[in-house]
């Protein structure tokens, strides 16, 4: 770990939050083996080396994700990605957001587990090795203010085009990757992927890229809108839910008075008589015609207003 320190867990980042990133060992130490990595707490958002503005909030454009077919051809990434600053995101997954008629349904995306991860921790068994983390590709630079402080670490991660198994997922919007629709992260299965990554010594760019391809190999399940609000941080954010499943309504203390009055109301004889009744209520509840709906009101308010001026009433 470099900077561990810094390192704060959290169930619902966005841009801007620090997460942990591996790299090449040599990046951080010019006489290490390029095979060799470390972890390090970055910022998520990309801050090209040569930014020349004081503040890195004063880019005027996103720099959260950087779409594969594009990093070569764009001075915020190719720079960058030229001189091997090639990373490795780790998060337990990423959340997704499905558009349909009632609003936006979230999804969290993870790698499949071999077993049930928080199973296994309760029983404490040895094999288990705990959670199987998604391992993103992504671009770091170091930018260093103009004015002089310290250096200021950033991330980019890496987006390709959707794969089929969630491609069912129309117009969506990532938060753990904020990509545009269509896209997902660039996900690299297995440690060989990984390794060639990050080896920017032995494996050149041009190798390197091509294991920026879209993977089968995820899961998902629908979340609670929970997630939908980044203050949100809690347990809750990654907790399954049932799809379609009806919500329990809780009855307020004033419901529940009012519903056991109108059910007491409904028990006695169709002939109660008028006093029996709130008198507040009356003369809502005895109208003369009962089935009239409020459009009948309405045209019967526009016949009146047609009548002869005589015949009206002041108001």
């Amino acid at each position: 770990w470099i900077r561990a320190e810094r390192y704060r867990p959290s169930y619902n980042k966005g841009p801007q939050s620090s997460g942990p990133v591996l790299l090449s060992r040599r990046h951080v130490q010019q006489d290490a083996d390029s095979s060799e990595r470390v972890l390090m707490d970055m910022r998520w958002g990309l801050v090209p080396s040569w930014f020349k503005k004081d503040d890195p909030s004063k880019m005027q454009f996103n720099t959260s994700n950087c779409r594969s077919d594009s990093m070569l051809k764009k001075s915020s990434y190719k720079g960058a990605l030229l001189k091997g600053k090639r990373c490795v995101v780790l998060a337990d997954g990423f959340y997704e957001w499905q558009q349909h008629c009632g609003g936006k349904q979230p999804y969290f995306i993870y790698f499949p587990q071999t077993k049930d991860a928080r199973a296994e921790e309760e029983e404490g068994s040895e094999e288990w090795k705990g959670w199987r983390l998604l391992t993103m590709a992504g671009i770091f630079d170091c930018w260093e203010p103009p004015a002089g402080g310290e250096t200021l670490y950033t991330y980019t991660i890496i987006t390709v085009d959707a794969s089929k198994d969630v491609s069912f997922i129309h117009h969506r919007r990532v938060r753990a990757a904020g990509r545009a629709a269509g896209q997902m992260p660039a996900i690299l299965d297995g440690d060989e992927a990984i390794r060639k990554w990050l080896d920017f010594a032995e494996v050149p760019t041009q190798e390197a890229v091509k294991l920026i391809q879209p993977t089968e190999n995820i899961v998902f399940h629908p979340v609670s809108t929970f997630v939908n609000s980044i203050r949100n941080n809690t347990p809750e954010c990654l907790e399954p839910i049932e799809l379609g499943a009806k919500k329990e309504v809780k009855a307020t203390p004033s419901s529940k008075v009012m519903l056991g009055w109108l059910k007491n109301s409904q028990e006695g004889s169709p002939q109660k008589k008028e006093n029996d009744l709130p008198k507040w209520t009356s003369q809502f509840l005895h109208s003369p015609s009962p089935k009239k709906t409020s459009a009948g009101v309405l045209q019967q308010w526009l016949g009146k207003q047609g009548e002869p001026a005589a015949k009206k009433h002041k108001a």
